[in-house]
């Protein structure tokens, strides 16, 4: 989830002083890609042992250019000249727990005289501190569990080695660890899914970061030319650790006891949607729900009874005879049956196939010695989860899974990602926006369409994410892999989305994204229209969005294969699988698994239901209909119960952009309806 690296210089070594600090600021800029939320570094003084820690809510880039920086740095340098070793261990953040306005929860963390970064999440983070009373909690990161239990067992055992293999064990999710101590002149570098490479000479230097990319570009630098750019850069493989001797620079390798409990997660929250919805017998039936059955007698009330159900008005609506689709619809029309054109030109597309041509697609790239062979695009929801799964344990191959993290992907989704990382010891790479220019060029183009609201422009909420197509190119360059793997669902297929910009739907189309060139300027034309009728949109954002419109439309995809082109996609087996098998996390505001892992969701969908009475989970319950997997009975059920605001995850997404709740739901809320009450 965020980037760490270092250095570790032998005493009296013959390596320049000026090329330590260039080499060292070099490899920390490679590594911002990882987190651009906040910052840190850590240096140890080898002659005082002592360890100086300097951090804040920066990119590293802007932290390496500080006064505290260069003055700690120069010390630790001087140390150096006088024959002692030298050490610096960096973290660039990608906050997932523990604010990062409040410096004491950002990276490194020094508690009991150990340093130690971390990369990763660890999501039994409360039921370690629960089984350890005796041990004191000072701040809400995870990464603080992992020093306090070292000391624990250091002071137990006397055992540096076993200190950490009884502290590793025990930690769940992901975690790549660097930890520096105080009293030792050892330190340790460790990880339970590969997300840890490092290079040396044994006998002056060791520099480890969290990709072997940064390292491959650290070898090309004029800055690296006194370290011998022959050495191997290794990868630590998941659940294996080093102790490195600072005097002998000595490595001692440790395996990791894989534990293969998970414990069960317990969810709280100000109040849970989810234990008041209808059990799965009466979903069966179709049913209205009123709203006001989730109103908590909490302070959230009254927000939570700004937002409008209108279950009644668009229960009258007229609806396909044979799927769920309403007569708001785009471009829809029904024959004399009642059965719209959406189900009469539709073409099956979750059938059994023959699983032969994935295997003579898979083939040719198939690492038998254990090295890295596929790329899987990895969003930490369901069906991405499930790939990853059926590409490892049942394709057997080893991939790396890749994140583009625009700062719309929840907390969940990134907890569920560390369960299923670390469980599959996959190593997972995280490229991450500069989140908060992506917040704020949301602001303020909800802003702009709140002001002049047109159905049409809603995708651009989500403009900032079609980068991961870029990305996905570009980490394929960066590890040299041929293949990707994504686990795209054949029955997300929105032609709403665009149909309310007027463009027709095209039944044909081989991948939920086709779109035809002559579609792609007509696009390009409704959002200029919308662009100079609301100059609103003419902000910060325009660049970002051009961007991405480039990235979605014309990225060429490199080697990519679509899972769900070969297999069948069965919902119930899915969920079973991965709920039982990687305790995957549901949400505590919705009974569905479905988009819970996206921070837009529950938005976007609020305002396609309020306004035009039907969201994505109308069709994509009238794809499964249509398929055979469901009535229309049962899926007129789901989608009412899933229709249901999702409070926690509307209020979360507002206020996190920058955005009044209050006013932004009245705002929608008046937006003129394209159905009657």
């Amino acid at each position: 989830m965020c980037g760490i690296f270092g250095l570790i210089i032998k005493p009296n070594a013959t390596v320049p002083a000026k090329c330590i600090r260039a080499t060292l600021t070099r490899i920390a800029i490679f590594s911002e890609s990882r987190g651009k939320d906040s910052s840190g570094m850590a240096i140890r003084m080898t002659e005082k042992q002592n360890i100086q820690v300097i951090k804040g809510d920066i990119p590293i880039h802007q932290l390496l250019k500080s006064k505290a920086f260069d003055s700690e740095i120069e010390k630790s340098l001087s140390g150096y000249r006088m024959g002692h070793g030298f050490s610096a261990f960096g973290h660039a953040r990608l906050v997932t727990n523990g604010s990062q306005l409040n410096e004491r929860n950002n990276q490194p963390v020094l508690k009991d005289g150990i340093l130690v970064i971390h990369n990763g999440i660890i999501v039994n983070l409360e039921d370690l501190w629960q089984q350890h009373p005796e041990l004191t909690r000072d701040i809400m990161i995870d990464t603080e569990i992992i020093p306090a239990l070292i000391r624990k067992e250091i002071q137990q055992y006397g055992d540096l080695t076993l200190a950490c293999n009884n502290t590793f064990k025990v930690l769940e999710g992901t975690f790549s660890i660097a930890a520096m101590f105080n009293d030792l002149d050892q330190f340790v570098l460790a990880t339970n899914n590969g997300s840890l490479y490092y290079i040396t000479d044994n006998e002056n230097y060791i520099a480890f970061a969290s990709e072997e990319y940064f390292i491959k570009r650290l070898k090309k630098e004029r800055c690296f030319t006194p370290f011998n750019r022959q050495n191997e850069i290794i990868q630590i493989l998941s659940n294996h650790g080093l102790v490195i001797n600072m005097s002998l620079l000595k490595l001692d390798q440790f395996d990791i006891p894989v534990n293969i409990k998970l414990i069960p997660i317990v969810k709280t929250a100000v109040f849970s949607i989810e234990k008041h919805l209808i059990d799965n017998e009466i979903n069966k039936k179709e049913i209205i729900i009123d709203p006001a059955m989730f109103i908590n007698q909490s302070k959230d009330k009254v927000l939570y009874e700004l937002l409008e159900y209108n279950i009644e008005a668009i229960s009258k609506l007229n609806r396909c005879t044979k799927c769920l689709l309403p007569e708001t619809f785009p471009y829809i029309n029904y024959d004399v049956k009642g059965v719209c054109n959406y189900c009469n030109n539709y073409i099956k597309k979750n059938q059994p196939k023959n699983n032969d041509e994935l295997y003579a697609i898979i083939d040719p790239f198939r690492n038998n010695d254990g090295k890295t062979d596929c790329l899987v695009p990895y969003s930490g929801g369901r069906d991405s989860t499930y790939s990853l799964h059926y590409i490892k344990r049942e394709l057997g191959l080893n991939p790396i899974a890749f994140t583009y993290d625009w700062g719309m992907v929840t907390d969940l989704a990134r907890r569920n990602a560390a369960r299923v990382c670390g469980k599959l010891g996959i190593e997972h790479i995280i490229v991450a926006a500069d989140i908060r220019m992506k917040r704020e060029n949301i602001r303020k183009n909800v802003s702009a369409w709140l002001k002049k609201p047109h159905l049409g422009m809603v995708p651009i909420f989500m403009a900032g994410d079609k980068y991961f197509f870029h990305y996905t190119n570009k980490i394929l360059r960066q590890t040299g892999l041929k293949l990707s793997i994504w686990g795209a669902n054949p029955l997300e297929n929105t032609n709403f989305k665009t149909g309310f910009t007027g463009i027709k739907p095209i039944f044909d189309k081989k991948r939920i994204d086709d779109i035809k060139s002559f579609d792609k300027l007509k696009l390009a034309l409704f959002f200029g229209k919308q662009y100079l009728t609301n100059p609103g949109y003419f902000n910060s954002s325009l660049i970002d969005t051009l961007g991405s419109y480039k990235s979605r439309y014309f990225t060429k995809r490199h080697g990519d294969v679509q899972l769900f082109d070969y297999l069948v996609w069965e919902e119930k087996e899915i969920e079973h699988l991965i709920i039982s098998e990687y305790k995957w996390e549901k949400s505590i505001d919705t009974k569905s698994t479905w988009r819970i892992g996206d921070g837009t969701a529950a938005f976007y969908n609020y305002i396609y239901y309020t306004v035009a009475g039907f969201s994505e989970f109308d069709t994509f319950r009238s794809n499964q209909i249509r398929e055979g997997q469901m009535t229309r009975k049962e899926g007129l059920a789901l989608v009412n119960e899933e229709n249901i605001p999702r409070y926690e995850n509307l209020r979360w997404y507002i206020e996190i952009i920058g955005l009044d709740f209050t006013s932004t739901i009245k705002q929608i809320n008046k937006i003129p309806k394209l159905y009657n009450f």
